[in-house]
């Protein structure tokens, strides 16, 4: 495994207690970054901070921690205003943060778009669009007096292509992208660079959420036939937080396996 450059630098993950999120932070971790997991499942978090310690991750540097100096964790509802501004105050207090890696969502379960609840519509939409926007509302400012920032936006297949049986989900997708490309537009000459990531389906426990049937129609397109690793995601949005990610912003990034014709 290639080893890229993060020395120095201090990365906030949100869902960052399990899955793709806690997979990013062991490869951060590897790349010398300090990480904050922020997550709304406390418990979560401290078995998350306990395996990055027992796999010697979590030695000495900035960040503080109690598993460790360079691990650390705070309970945030993303969908809070007030939460996400504290957690946020917390981390900067700290010292700076570098990258911002939206990756927790949720899939809203599975059904027609009109049999659908419209609080489960809502909620979808809260998390997986509406917590981005908080969490870049709190940290860009940071960012843009360091001169200084990698954002990364964990997408989906879903919005490109927009999923049946999942409208909700789509759609907050669809969202997260279109908020990428204005955000990276907007901070262009800031030194701050803004992309995101659309991934197939990985077999993690969001797996939980979805309908067996919707579980193998998302395997069926996928030209691989296979589902992504969570590993093979945080590959994308490490190199995506580093500094050798130079030129691009706005940008959306593939990693469907051959499903995206775009």
């Amino acid at each position: 495994m290639n080893r890229i450059d993060l020395e120095g630098r201090r990365a906030v993950i949100t869902g960052g207690a399990r899955g793709i999120g806690l997979a990013t932070a062991e490869r951060m971790l590897e790349s010398g970054a300090s990480v904050v997991l922020w997550d709304v499942d406390g418990a979560a978090i401290d078995e998350a901070l306990a395996s990055l310690a027992d796999k010697g991750l979590t030695g000495s540097g900035p960040g503080g921690g109690e598993h460790g100096e360079r691990a650390s964790g705070t309970v945030v509802e993303l969908t809070d205003e007030a939460s996400v501004d504290a957690a946020a105050r917390q981390a900067l207090a700290a010292g700076a943060i570098d990258i911002l890696v939206n990756n927790a969502g949720i899939t809203g379960g599975n059904g027609k778009t009109w049999e659908l609840e419209p609080a489960i519509w809502r909620k979808t939409l809260e998390v997986n669009l509406v917590g981005p926007y908080l969490t870049a509302r709190a940290l860009v400012p940071s960012m843009i007096a360091a001169g200084y920032g990698r954002i990364v936006n964990v997408a989906s297949i879903a919005g490109k292509e927009g999923n049946p049986n999942a409208s909700h989900y789509s759609a907050s997708k669809a969202g997260l992208i279109g908020l990428t490309k204005s955000l990276g537009k907007e901070l262009a000459g800031a030194g701050v660079l803004v992309n995101c990531i659309t991934p197939a389906a990985a077999r993690t426990a969001i797996f939980d959420q979805m309908s067996q049937e919707h579980i193998d129609y998302m395997l069926s397109k996928i030209p691989l036939n296979r589902f992504v690793e969570p590993a093979e995601v945080a590959a994308m949005i490490v190199w995506l937080a580093s500094e050798d990610c130079s030129f691009s912003t706005g940008a959306v990034f593939d990693i469907s396996g051959g499903r995206a014709v775009y």
